[in-house]
């Protein structure tokens, strides 16, 4: 099969299992040239692995500390007419790495909202890991469906309170326009929630606790991104924002109570990259162009790994980690300085479809979205035929 990118808005509907392969392996080999990390865990659980910043730390976990690594993600496999999903390809990209290191590295492919996945995993943990002293979260879903009473909720990208009118890039028409955003209803906030806040990830490490899994001092962080004042009508005073509050609820909920085994659980915040869940947020095409060129004439642009061999090498791991106010870890310190953001801002006003490529960078942001799906790498050959069954 001859691949090429099937784009549709702000989604590809199909991935190149080779170009998948060469981003997984650059990653490595990044980590690989970094060394060692400072603090080493030796069982990593990641919950939502197979793409973003989640496969990232798997990556870091296995080829920076040499850790076994369990991963659950929720990917759709390949058929005879179909390729698979990026993150179908990543991950088996990552245990055909793993297995040349010598490594560790099982997935579980299903729903992590639901009971059956979470039993599967603490049986494997029991089987092959004895404990984990890791437990990474890091889901992008729009949806999830309540284990208990089996009701759905789907999440909404809206402001809370009054209306808000921004701009943004229609990556389909090519173009900046201005776009009016609707309020949130209290329904649409509280089902943001269900699906983007805390819940969950308090329902894994209850599950893992009551199983024994976990190590003593063990380490948990769910992943998010907070921004600043351009991107604050949607990510701040939105219905993210109130998933993000509830995040931080979980955390502290956590720290109490699995105190008595030493567990600390952070909410990371990272920096703003692209990603399959950020391309649809309106405002962060064009947020994220901007901030790429700003960033990358100050020499002080970082992609996806570097910002997670950091947040483990310097944050994540450490006894006494610096916080901010709100007891996060940040990772988007550079990003979201006075400095850089004053430039962005700057900018932001007089940007138009007509002066865009000059004051942004789109093909930074075009490349870097295509590249999620395994396109777009220069030593790829995307006229060759190739071979989109692969397994893992």
């Amino acid at each position: 099969m001859v691949i090429k990118p099937k784009v549709r808005g702000f989604i590809c509907t199909n991935a190149h299992p080779v170009g998948c392969a060469v981003s997984v392996q650059e990653q490595v080999e990044y980590v690989k040239q970094q060394g060692e990390l400072s603090n080493k865990p030796k069982n990593v659980l990641v919950i939502g692995c197979s793409t973003g910043y989640g496969l990232a730390s798997r990556i870091t976990s296995a080829f920076g500390a040499g850790a076994k690594t369990l991963g659950i993600c929720f990917e759709k496999p390949p058929t005879e007419r179909k390729t698979g999903t990026a993150g179908w390809y990543n991950t088996a990209a990552f245990h055909q790495q793993a297995e040349q290191a010598g490594l560790y590295a099982k997935t579980i492919n299903g729903d992590a909202f639901s009971h059956p996945i979470k039993d599967q995993t603490i049986e494997m943990i029991k089987l092959d890991m004895g404990k984990i002293d890791l437990v990474i979260y890091s889901l992008a879903s729009p949806r999830r469906t309540d284990p208990d009473t089996g009701e759905a909720y789907v999440s909404t990208l809206k402001p809370v309170g009054e209306p808000v009118v921004s701009k943004t890039f229609d990556t389909s028409k090519k173009i900046v326009h201005e776009i009016s955003l609707e309020s949130a209803n209290q329904d649409e906030i509280d089902n943001t929630i269900k699906v983007m806040g805390g819940e969950d990830w308090e329902l894994w490490i209850k599950r893992l606790s009551e199983a024994g899994v976990l190590a003593e001092n063990c380490v948990t962080s769910s992943y998010t991104y907070i921004g600043k004042e351009l991107t604050q009508p949607i990510y701040g005073h939105a219905t993210i924002g109130k998933a993000k509050e509830d995040l931080d609820r979980a955390s502290a909920s956590l720290n109490k109570g699995y105190a008595s085994i030493g567990l600390k659980a952070y909410v990371t915040s990272l920096k703003a990259v692209v990603t399959q869940a950020s391309s649809a947020i309106p405002v962060m095409p064009l947020y994220i162009s901007l901030m790429y060129q700003v960033m990358k004439d100050e020499s002080c642009h970082e992609g996806v790994i570097e910002q997670i061999y950091g947040l483990f090498n310097t944050l994540l791991l450490e006894e006494n980690p610096k916080l901010d106010d709100t007891k996060r870890l940040r990772m988007d310190g550079v990003e979201t300085n006075d400095y850089i953001q004053g430039k962005i801002k700057a900018i932001w006003p007089s940007v138009t479809t007509e002066n865009f490529d000059e004051l942004g960078d789109y093909n930074g942001y075009n490349q870097d979205f295509l590249k999620l799906f395994g396109f777009a790498f220069d030593n790829v050959d995307y006229d060759q035929d190739v071979d989109q069954q692969v397994s893992w």
